[in-house]
């Protein structure tokens, strides 16, 4: 099983809200959109995989995880735990992988993206392009941001009037 930390990246442009999506290319697999993320690795927490994902995949430092996470750390005998609350969270329950994840709205410092060996084509869509392109080629895009798509297009319908 796989546990993911994802993020969401936008930003306030002349057109509107805008989002970051980068094409993904992990070998024997096609080349789909997605939102920056990935697995988070052991005792690392929610927090610290989402910035270093974030950085490790497009070269951009997260300066605000928007809305209010409820972050919580407890430490006790030798245990951490992180208690908080993201924007998503998803689980599989049926498709190529189980996973589950946790999906964060952020803010970015300014900069230019940077590619890897895992993620390139990194482009700002505003939130009209991103849904169309969604509702029209839902296929471009990797299982999971189809989901998160789906969430996170209804919820700006509501909150982001």
């Amino acid at each position: 099983m796989y546990v993911n930390a994802r993020a969401i990246l936008e930003r306030q442009s002349e057109s509107g809200i805008e989002v970051l999506v980068q094409v993904r290319d992990k070998p024997n697999q096609p080349q789909t959109l997605e939102f920056p993320g990935g697995r988070i690795e052991e005792f690392e927490s929610i927090i610290d995989a989402l910035y270093r994902e974030v950085l490790e995949e497009t070269g951009l430092k997260i300066n605000v995880i928007k809305g209010d996470i409820n972050q919580q750390l407890y430490s006790n005998s030798g245990i951490s735990i992180e208690g908080l609350t993201p924007f998503f969270v998803y689980q599989t329950v049926k498709g190529p992988v189980d996973s589950i994840g946790f999906i964060f709205r952020c803010e970015v410092e300014e900069g230019e993206t940077t590619i890897n060996e895992e993620s390139f084509g990194h482009q700002w869509m505003n939130l009209k392009d991103l849904e169309e392109l969604f509702q029209n080629t839902p296929h471009v895009f990797d299982f999971l941001t189809q989901g998160l798509l789906s969430y996170y297009l209804d919820w700006v319908k509501v909150n982001l009037k």
